[in-house]
Formats: C-alpha cells, structure tokens, sequence
C-alpha cells in the first residue's frame, strides 16, 4: 500500500517547522496534498514525490550512483515510490537495495534526524516521449541513513547503474543537500537512541511486556518484549530514557539499573536499530502497575519462552542474561537498598504523589491533561508526579524541571497541604502532598507534549472545568488554611 496522504502530510509540516525559509519553494507540493490526485503515483502531472536515500560511512561521505537514466549523473540512490511502499522512508530504503545492492539491515537511521528528512529537493524533468511523459517536477524527499559495520559490498543494479562513488559533503552533487550537510552534525558515528530494560527478580523470573497485537505500525506487535523507548528531547542519558519509559508505560521505578549491553535489533522499516539495554532487579506483583501501554505486564521463566510469542532476538538476549547473572547457591538475592523489616499483618502499599502549587498574583498554575493521557485525560491538573527512591521534594524539584523547565531550590519548597485517598477499592491508596514553591525561576513550558498540551495561570477564585477533584479539593484547602483532607475512605 502505498504512502497515505496523511502521512505525506505529517512528513512534509515536520519538515517545514525545521525549514520554515523553504515554504514558498515547496507551495506546490503543499498544494498537491490539498488535492484528489496521489502525490506518489509517477502518473500524477505535473509533479509528483520521489525518494532519496543519503547514505553516509564513517568517514563523512555520501554514496553516489552514476545512472544510466540520468545520462551518467552521479546522484544519490532514489526514484519513484512504488505501491507496496508504506512510508516515504520504505521508498528510499528499497531503492538502495535495488540500485546499489545495500540491504536495510546495513542502514542505521541517524540520532539528529531519525526518520525525518534532511532535505526535500525541487528539479524539473525534461519530458520523456518513451513514457508519454510531459515535463514536469520532481520533489525529492531524502533521508539519512549511517552506513553500519559489516555492510556487503557495493552490488549496483546492472541495468540501471554503472559505477558509484563516495564524495565528501563539500563534493555532493546537489546543492540543496550540500548546504543541509555542511550544517549538520552528521559524522556516521553509529550511536543508540532507544534503551529498554531487563527485569529480573533475582530468582530466575523476567518482567515482560505484551505489545498490541492489531498494530502493524508499531515494533514487535503481539509480541512478549522489554519496556523501553525511544530517547526524548528533555533526556539528558539513556538511563534518563529508560527511567521514563518504565515510569510513563508502567508506573514502574527500579532503583538500581545498571548497563548490561548494547544490542542491534531490526526497526519496522527493515534497519538496524542499536538498542542500549539496561538490567536491575525488582520483586513486585506486575497486576498491580498501572500499565498504560499494550495488554499486560507478568513474569516468565525462561522454560516458558519457547511457547511464548517472541522475537529470537528477544529469547537469546534472555537466555544470555541468565547465563549472566545465575543464581546464587544460597538462593536468591534482594535488591540493593530493599532490604526491610516483615512489615506489619494488614497493611498495604500507598503510593507517594508529589504535586506543585503555584501561585502567582491570585493565579494558580495548572496544565491540561492530553486527552489521550493514561490518567484524567482532558482535565486541568497541577504539575505533578510520582516518587522514585527520592525524597519527596527532591521528586518536586525534578518533576518541575522534567515536565516545565522550572528551576526552583529545595530551600523554596514547603508542604501545604495533604490529600489520603483512595479512588477504588481494588486500587492501592494514594497520599498526595503539595507543596509551595515560595520562589522559581522560568516560564512553564511543554516539556512533555504528550502529557500535558496547554500551561495556564487561573484564577483561584475561578478553577476550570473539567478539573480533577482532589486537585480542586486541595487547593480549596490551601486557601482555607487547611493541611489535610481524606477522600474516598467512604466506599
């Protein structure tokens, strides 16, 4: 199925937030998508899309082809999108296994760009009377690839291609993709920019993730998998991307992560995807996580793994690890740090939130929830978060830089108000503490666009709707004076 149009779209607005200067140049592609016609489709007069591929090695040269069509011109890989292709990026993948014989699994999409596009290229064609083709143009949409370790040699398409060179960016043949690489900081140095974590608790059991089923546009559908993702603009490491991950997709918090290896594994397009893999122990129940993404979380041993559906990949990363980390001869082990006393018969684990009250001229700050938001989704809420293995107001601080870029002192916090609650019974309960931050440097800023949409200053006297209740409770209660309130207990 070729490329929908939506998708089209999403690439080509992405590309244009970067180079907003080339609006005008590209006027008429955007008026192509406003049309019936498929932009693809090579039929479609009088332009249509091509892809390109921008293969650099580690020594920061480009591949170039000399095309027999292009009377011996040496171009990048590229050429018309095809039917089966489903993305742009597939298109420039395809061709440069058709044209220069480097299959997809020796590309590695690049850290600065991903799966967005360097460049889109305008060029006339001249009209081409062999397929009743009329002049028109072309707009070339490329993308980057690195050139990974271990790639086959050049095997050019015999009937279309005669030679090939690998030219240095100030030597690349086209000048709209020479000026984006002398700009860039593209070195083809081979780098990951996802990490996922190995669970284990110690006693020869993983956590593992079951991935949707019905979603062929994401990565391992239907399948047993690790947490994990794909870094974010406001991770400072990849221990900061796994930390998120496990927090955003499970509410899960593993005290001590350690790195454990690097792994390649295949992307959805084909490509080599360098995976930074962490490993840490944890000995929770996996019914208990608010997962938020897939269909469940549990444990498996690995005698259970042959009848799981399971990438080999993910299977010998596991057995490996197990080989790695055997158990001990006096039984398993705790993790570092969770060592406690048998708690007391009858209690239960409540869960610490963390929450930012600020105010500002008779105004509060609160944030809208995205709507598609694991928890009150569509409502105003305060700046807020959940404890890892930190104090309370150290939480605060990181939460408010994480999710606000606000910088406030631990010496500005004080705790104004306490909410113990409890939402279902079948839930944990939950004990809220808000604090006060007397002073704070910055202006509220969408750090986590898909959690939060809108920043807002309210009125206090004057809250929005929908807002969330113990939200609404709390701050009434800040204004009161009041330092406590229970929820829920009730039911």
């Amino acid at each position: 199925m070729s490329p929908s149009l939506s998708h089209i779209l999403t690439v080509v607005t992405s590309y244009l937030d970067r180079n907003p200067g080339e609006r005008d140049a590209l006027a008429g592609l955007l008026a192509a998508l406003d049309a019936s016609a498929e932009p693809t489709n090579r039929a479609t007069l009088p332009a249509h899309i091509t892809c390109s591929a921008v293969v650099i090695d580690r020594h920061r040269r480009v591949l170039h082809i000399r095309h027999e069509a292009s009377g011996g011109l040496l171009l990048a890989p590229g050429g018309h999108v095809k039917a089966d292709d489903d993305t742009l990026l597939a298109a420039a993948v395809r061709e440069v296994k058709e044209e220069a014989g480097i299959p997809a699994s020796a590309l590695v999409l690049t850290p600065e760009l991903r799966d967005e596009p360097i460049d889109i290229d305008v060029h006339a064609k001249d009209p081409n009377p062999a397929r009743g083709e009329a002049a028109h143009r072309h707009y070339d949409v490329r993308f980057v690839f690195y050139l990974a370790d271990g790639a086959p040699e050049f095997a050019p398409q015999a009937e279309e291609v005669t030679g090939r060179a690998w030219l240095p960016f100030d030597e690349v043949s086209s000048p709209t993709l020479r000026e984006k690489l002398g700009d860039a900081a593209l070195d083809g140095v081979i780098v990951a920019v996802n990490a996922s974590a190995i669970i284990h608790d110690g006693n020869g059991r993983y956590l593992l993730h079951l991935r949707d089923a019905n979603k062929p546009w994401i990565w391992e559908p239907g399948c047993w998998s690790l947490l994990g993702g794909g870094r974010e603009p406001q991770d400072r490491t990849l221990l900061d991307t796994v930390r998120r991950e496990l927090r955003e997709e499970a509410g899960l918090t593993v005290a001590d992560l350690e790195p454990y290896a690097v792994e390649q594994v295949t992307g959805t397009h084909g490509t080599r995807v360098p995976i930074q893999l962490f490993t840490g122990l944890w000995n929770g129940d996996p019914a208990r996580l608010p997962l938020t993404e897939g269909v469940m979380l549990a444990w498996v041993r690995p005698e259970k793994f042959p009848h799981m559906t399971m990438l080999p990949s993910t299977r010998e990363l596991l057995e490996r690890h197990l080989v790695d980390h055997p158990l001990p001869a006096d039984g398993p082990t705790a993790p570092a740090g969770t060592a406690r006393a048998e708690a007391p018969s009858g209690t239960v684990l409540n869960v610490v939130g963390v929450h930012l009250y600020l105010e500002r001229d008779g105004q509060v700050l609160l944030g809208l929830r995205h709507p598609d938001s694991a928890y009150a989704g569509g409502s105003w809420h305060v700046l807020a978060g959940h404890c890892e293995a930190e104090a309370a107001s150290a939480c605060l601080v990181r939460e408010a830089d994480e999710e606000a870029g606000l910088v406030i002192d631990l010496a500005d916090v004080e705790l104004v108000h306490t909410v113990h609650m409890r939402e279902q019974p079948t839930e944990p309960p939950r004990v809220q503490l808000f604090f006060r931050a007397r002073r704070w440097e910055g202006e509220p800023k969408l750090r986590e666009p898909d959690k939060c949409v809108s920043w807002r200053w309210w009125s206090v006297k004057d809250l929005p709707e929908p807002i969330v209740p113990y939200t609404r409770t709390a701050i009434e209660g800040i204004r009161a004076s009041r330092t406590y309130t229970e929820l829920g207990w009730g039911r």
